[in-house]
């Protein structure tokens, strides 16, 4: 039987937290920051816990990771 292997671009792109629960990042927070106000950066620095319904789909990719 082969391994699972961890799906490459997810290990960048979100994190299992200590309860096992996925927090993901915001989009819009990469690049052209200077036109965005500070209110808007603030709000996007965040990061936030993944809906319920994408979490099974997102652990099974990430399923070496802890």
């Amino acid at each position: 039987m082969p391994k699972m292997k961890t799906h490459s671009s997810l290990k960048d792109r979100f994190k299992i937290t200590g309860t096992g629960k996925v927090k993901r990042y915001k989009a819009f927070r990469n690049h052209l920051l200077s036109g965005k106000s500070g209110r808007q950066k603030r709000v996007l620095a965040g990061q936030p816990l993944m809906a319920a319904g994408d979490v099974r789909r997102i652990q099974q990719g990430l399923a070496n990771l802890k």
